[in-house]
């Protein structure tokens, strides 16, 4: 901008050169963006903003619309910042010379946020196409959300004709000479003000716009109007239109009822998508309402009383909504629900229903109550599915500890849950029986009598289903469940240490559930394998038909592709879930599918892949074997699952790092970190500044409620307020996405600082011949001296120290990672958890090479 305009102050305005990572630009092209920023304004008065305002303008205007809010600002000495931005090829920002369609918008505008480094929480403000860009921000941010607002806007032809005036400016006849050649369109847009634009505020909105090369954009923002289904920014328009129904953050909507373009029905589209919207109508005012009306004045007073500016809270996803509530809604749905692979079996939602409240009705019976807990010892399918939710239905507390955690652990895991009941099939009830596990024992099936009476099974599920069902129960006959009681214990996988129990209440099970539908569109109709057993807790939840594989869900690397596919053709599966063993398991044994069995697999549209951070190569060649399907890889824990997501284009776009790069934060969480101090040690606070390692933090709806049991763990736990400390380590970088640099208990505690093992780690699995690596510590804290354990390609025969050309090759690869390797070992095979069979057992690797070190025989570790 150059020049002084009427109602701008001179000091707003600014320009910045933004990095830009979309896709139609050439990669390490920048860009020169112009916005009004009153940041230099507040930080003169000494003032630290509550909140930021974002706001977007859209065609043909720049960011000279929201010049009232910056005044009204100055005038109160409001503590809020604002940040107006000329998107590019618009305003006074960057001609680009590439056709930019919505979802680069969006993109660009996501590219110049966290340029900024934005903090703190962000009200988004939008006007015409600046709405939905606003909106996509939004969808794509929101960690960060705090409040929208919009102006007159559309975001989906909702089955309505493009606006004659649209139809008019779009025709091939008028395009080019209606919006660039003239500058027709935006004197047809300036005229819409009611009252008339001042001649100097016309000029105003006219000067970036003098020359037809000024007005590609314009041209470019028409052209891009995706009413058409086939419009190449339709995939983008529909996903952001659908993804803002999940958004229940405070907001209000600005609307001049006289606009011939954005008429009320839009607004009826919009109040649909946005039912907890506040909305006022300026009878009169038209398309330009920001210049029609004071819209500044009403923002900010519904500002102050939706409690814009305050911390971002763990927030509300949505109104509650019991787990339960598909089933309730679904009785009549004859289609399937549940399926089971061997032996097959199909249960439909009427039938699940029935099954889940005929056995809520026989366990009530046996008195299990509200608060009872329940150990759950059945793998994954129909009787778990109908256990689980039964449970749910009376209020009382599932607890899911699986033979995962190995005999020990398992033992370990139920004696401190202290379970009152204890449904398992037979293995599990000889363990009981054997180990004195606590609990009323039933058994899944039908036992024969003796054994029954060997095992101390007093009941079992057939006979509860069998009595419950005598009076026909219906979902009615039930209390429903205190959102804010217990409603789950699940278990920790014990990789870094004895399994914790991790307690969920009603309303923060809902919350994971909406977190999972909000952040990858899982609605009902959907068809999920879950070769990952959390996953397969959540399907009749979220209303989808659910299948788990012919596999040991307690093994994932058992997981075959021929067994992944034949799920998949059962129910026609949209998504998958499985575990980084289980989908290398999966590529191991792809060579025996067949052309049917591929076929299914290539139906799938979205597969997610959790437990363990999975290398982009393998991830690559999963999306090989679906082809069709977004890959996704969430990081998350028992505690808050997820905490964020990336998919494979954002791995390759992130590159290398220090670290794993697992992307930005999902549907409702925050992310921070506490700073590592020089001794290795968490600070006391949050911090979002990127590039500093320390404790990842995370707070969101779906967190736990506390460790069962674990006073001081659960202190800890939550010594830095408002957060959970997840005992991994990372960083944000600038686009505010999370690294994952290992686990707080793994960081080598050096003389020259603090240092995380997976950068290091990473490069030496990039020599010629090496397999997994682990950096672990040797030596007392402070001191640390740095050893890699490795696997090698092909396996070595035994363990043992690395050749000397090897360990050349290491210490060379790692050296760019500040790591001097003091001794390289190598293993047939790294141990790891019994759970994932994915996670390195470092902390058992780290003892080993102390004692191989010492001069001790070498034995397998």
């Amino acid at each position: 901008m150059t020049g002084p305009f009427p109602g701008v102050a001179q000091q707003h305005s600014r320009h910045l050169t933004v990095p830009s990572t979309s896709l139609v630009d050439v990669p390490g092209t920048s860009h020169r963006w112009h916005l009004l920023d009153n940041q230099a304004e507040l930080e003169s008065r000494g003032v630290t903003p509550v909140g930021t305002l974002l706001c977007v303008h859209g065609n043909p205007t720049w960011s000279y619309l929201w010049r009232s809010l910056f005044a009204h600002v100055s005038r109160h000495a409001l503590p809020w910042r604002i940040v107006a931005v000329d998107q590019l090829d618009m305003g006074f920002s960057e001609r680009t010379g590439v056709f930019r369609r919505l979802a680069d918008r969006v993109n660009d505008l996501g590219d110049l946020t966290a340029a900024l480094q934005l903090s703190g929480p962000v009200t988004t403000v939008g006007h015409d196409w600046g709405g939905i860009i606003s909106l996509g921000w939004a969808v794509a941010h929101r960690g960060q959300l705090a409040n929208v607002v919009l102006t007159n806007t559309a975001v989906h032809p909702a089955g309505f004709e493009l606006p004659a005036a649209l139809q008019l400016a779009s025709h091939p006849a008028v395009h080019g000479w209606g919006t660039t050649s003239t500058d027709a369109f935006l004197r047809v847009t300036h005229s819409l003000a009611t009252p008339a634009l001042a001649p100097e505020v016309r000029k105003a909105y006219m000067s970036p716009y003098t020359s037809a090369a000024q007005r590609t954009g314009v041209g470019n923002f028409v052209a891009d109007i995706p009413f058409a289904p086939g419009h190449p920014s339709r995939p983008a328009l529909d996903s952001i239109s659908e993804a803002i129904r999940e958004l229940t953050v405070p907001a209000l909507m600005l609307w001049g009822p006289k606009d011939p373009v954005f008429s009320d029905r839009y607004l009826r589209d919009l109040m649909d998508r946005l039912p907890q919207a506040k909305v006022h109508r300026f009878e009169g005012a038209g398309h330009l309402v920001a210049e029609d009306r004071d819209i500044a004045t009403p923002i900010f007073d519904w500002l102050q009383s939706a409690g814009a500016g305050e911390t971002v809270r763990a927030g509300s996803l949505q109104d509650y909504r019991p787990m339960l509530a598909q089933l309730d809604e679904r009785t009549a749905d004859h289609s399937p629900a549940v399926v089971d692979i061997s032996p097959p079996r199909t249960l439909s939602w009427a039938q699940l229903g029935q099954r889940v409240n005929a056995l809520a009705k026989g366990l009530e019976r046996i008195g299990v109550r509200p608060g009872s807990r329940v150990n759950l010892l059945v793998p994954p399918g129909i009787e778990l599915t109908t256990l689980i939710y039964a449970c749910l239905r009376l209020g009382a507390v599932i607890v899911v500890a699986d033979a995962g955690l190995g005999t020990k652990g398992l033992g370990r895991a139920i004696k401190g849950a202290g379970p009152q009941f204890l449904i398992g099939i037979q293995r599990a009830l000889i363990g009981a029986k054997t180990l004195n596990w606590p609990g009323t024992r039933i058994s899944a099936t039908q036992l024969p009598p003796a054994l029954a009476k060997v095992l101390g099974v007093g009941h079992s599920v057939p006979q509860l289903l069998e009595a419950g069902a005598a009076g026909a129960p219906q979902a009615g006959d039930f209390t429903p469940a205190d959102p804010d009681a217990d409603a789950a214990v699940l278990f920790t996988s014990g990789s870094t240490g004895p399994a914790k129990g991790v307690v969920y209440t009603h309303r923060q099970l809902a919350a994971m559930r909406d977190t999972l539908s909000a952040t990858y569109q899982l609605k009902p109709g959907s068809a999920l394998v879950a070769g990952f057993a959390p996953f397969a807790l959540l399907g009749p939840a979220l209303g989808a038909t659910s299948v788990t594989p012919d596999m040991d869900v307690t093994s994932p690397k058992t997981l075959t592709a021929a067994a992944l596919a034949d799920a998949a053709a059962a129910v026609g599966a949209t998504v998958v879930f499985a575990s980084p063993a289980a989908l290398a398991n999966v590529l191991a044994t792809r060579d025996e599918l067949t052309t049917a069995q591929r076929r299914a697999l290539e139906q799938v549209s979205l597969l997610l892949s959790a437990g363990a951070p999975i290398p982009e190569p393998l991830l690559a060649e999963v999306q090989q074997l679906a082809p069709q399907a977004s890959v996704h890889t969430p990081y998350g824990m028992t505690e808050a699952l997820p905490v964020t997501d990336i998919d494979l284009a954002g791995i390759r776009a992130a590159g290398s790092g220090n670290g794993v790069c697992v992307g930005t934060p999902v549907a409702g969480a925050s992310v921070a970190i506490a700073v590592l101090d020089s001794a290795g040690e968490p600070a006391a606070e949050p911090s979002t500044e990127p590039g500093l390692t320390g404790e990842i933090l995370v707070r969101a709806p779906h967190v736990k409620d506390r460790y069962d049991r674990l006073w001081i763990t659960e202190q800890h736990s939550t010594s830095i307020p408002g957060w959970h400390r997840t005992g991994d380590v990372g960083h944000l970088d600038t686009e505010g996405r999370l690294w994952v640099e290992g686990r707080l208990a793994h960081v080598l505690r050096t003389a020259g600082g603090p240092l995380t093992p997976v950068a290091a780690e990473n490069l030496a699995q990039g020599v010629p011949g090496a397999g997994r690596a682990a950096l672990v510590p040797v030596g007392p804290a402070g001191t640390q001296s740095a050893v890699i354990v490795m696997e090698t390609v092909p396996a070595a025969r035994k363990p043992a120290p690395a050749s000397p050309e090897l360990a050349r090759r290491i210490r060379r690869a790692v050296a760019p990672a500040g790591v001097e390797v003091s001794a390289v070992l190598v293993v047939p095979e790294l141990p790891t958890d019994i759970r994932h069979n994915s996670k390195i057992d470092r902390a058992h690797l780290a003892g080993w090479a102390a004692a191989t070190l010492a001069g001790g025989r070498i034995r397998k570790p």
